[in-house]
């Protein structure tokens, strides 16, 4: 896929905070049409909506309520965000959960793991999914682009407390291979970018005691992740499709 044409139109899954909002800013700064998805922040994300220009009658940002959680809804969210401007050319799967499974507690186990792998894996999966078969669609030229975010515990796993999230993390970079591999010659692209500590507002109070122990001596801050989400969004190096994108601050290097 060469240079995205100005009018590209970019998904955004969890788009209303965190990584996630730092990415609408990055991508909308960079000229692209944002569907910003949030599921319980409304407030926060109609906030960023008028921000980037909303009730300005030139807005290139739209708001989307899903609960990807629940059957169907990766499915209408899609729908809907195509329905927009007729297209998407590029889904940033950023949204997810970091839910403990702890080994000693039959009741948490089973539902962390039911709850880590619907939203950090098979949401996310099932986006893919119709995306590509939206960029395969008869007479459609250009392809499109996946961006997953996932996370340094796709390599190395997670605490013994969240190894669900780990192995959802784990199954959504292979994921992203895979669709690289397979849909190459469709020139389709997919990446993976996988962070270390993000400072978001769900860091809490111990933020300055981790930054302490970084190489850095901070932790990474959201922006960083959104500016590799946003050049590869920007299709400008297409044979870097199938990479994995550690953002660590050095804190974990392969």
């Amino acid at each position: 896929m060469s240079t995205p044409e100005p009018d590209r139109v970019v998904l955004v899954t969890g788009g209303s905070r965190g990584i996630g909002r730092a990415a609408v800013r990055a991508l909308h700064r960079e000229g692209a049409h944002v569907v910003l998805h949030h599921r319980a922040s409304a407030e926060a994300a109609q906030a960023l909506a008028d921000e980037l220009g909303a009730g300005t009658g030139q807005s290139r940002v739209h708001v989307l309520r899903a609960d990807l959680a629940q059957p169907g809804e990766p499915e209408r969210l899609w729908r809907e965000a195509v329905a927009w401007r007729g297209h998407v050319d590029v889904l940033v799967n950023n949204a997810g959960i970091y839910l403990a499974s702890p080994l000693d507690d039959d009741a948490a186990w089973t539902s962390g793991w039911a709850d880590n792998l619907t939203v950090n894996l098979l949401a996310p999966a099932e986006l893919c999914r119709l995306a590509v078969a939206h960029w395969r669609e008869p007479g459609r030229a250009g392809g499109g682009i996946v961006v997953n975010v996932t996370s340094r515990a796709a390599h190395r796993g997670d605490d013994a407390d969240h190894l669900a999230y780990g192995a959802a993390k784990g199954g959504l970079q292979s994921l992203t291979k895979g669709i690289a591999r397979a849909f190459a010659r469709d020139r389709i692209l997919a990446y993976d970018i996988a962070p270390g500590w993000v400072l978001t507002d769900m860091m809490g109070p111990d933020a300055d005691a981790l930054a302490a122990t970084m190489p850095m001596g901070e932790i990474t801050p959201p922006e960083d992740v959104a500016e590799v989400i946003a050049f590869l969004a920007s299709g400008r190096a297409p044979h870097t499709s199938g990479a994995t994108i550690d953002v660590t601050g050095a804190d974990y290097v392969r």
